[in-house]
């Protein structure tokens, strides 16, 4: 079951009284949106004059993991970023710690999923080579994917669709 990204934001007011009050956010929304709900949040408050507030929980974020004190623009430009490429942006983000260089890698050096590493590499040897019919069945295609591996050519992303590689 998907869900869409979404923070729990506490009050820390309240939270420091003892008192749990905070609200579920959808982190999708334009950037003001998610900061009038919390306002809404902390104006609710059973502490007067609250103003800090926290990220408490999430959820619908795959993978990605997030502060409690993680920017809100951050916050809603990860959650964009998960929404439209799932799993997959997830543990690129994860991989990279960057979200911009995310977005990059997938527009400019992903090279599509495949059901293995090995698979990759003889589509790519296959495209780019040609191989006597005689000596086909003496490449190690996974020997070959190794290699590209290793040497950093290449990096993977396991995701349950299959291994999403990416120029190193």
């Amino acid at each position: 079951m998907s869900t869409n990204p979404s923070i729990y934001v506490a009050c820390l007011s309240a939270y420091n009284n003892g008192i749990l009050h905070g609200a579920w956010i959808e982190a999708t929304q334009e950037v003001d949106e998610i900061n009038a709900e919390i306002q809404k949040m902390l104006a609710a408050s059973p502490i007067e004059n609250a103003e800090e507030y926290a990220i408490h929980d999430y959820e619908g974020f795959e993978t990605a993991t997030i502060s409690e004190y993680e920017g809100i623009e951050q916050v809603h430009e990860l959650a964009q970023f998960i929404e439209e490429n799932g799993l997959l942006g997830a543990e690129l983000y994860n991989h990279l710690s960057d979200l911009e260089e995310a977005k990059s890698y997938l527009e400019n050096h992903y090279n599509g999923c495949f059901e293995s590493v090995e698979d990759y590499a003889r589509e790519i040897i296959e495209q780019t080579t040609e191989i006597p019919e005689n000596l086909q069945y003496y490449i190690d295609y996974e020997a070959i994917a190794r290699d590209m591996q290793y040497s950093g050519d290449i990096f993977t992303i396991q995701t349950n669709d299959g291994v999403h590689i990416f120029w190193g």
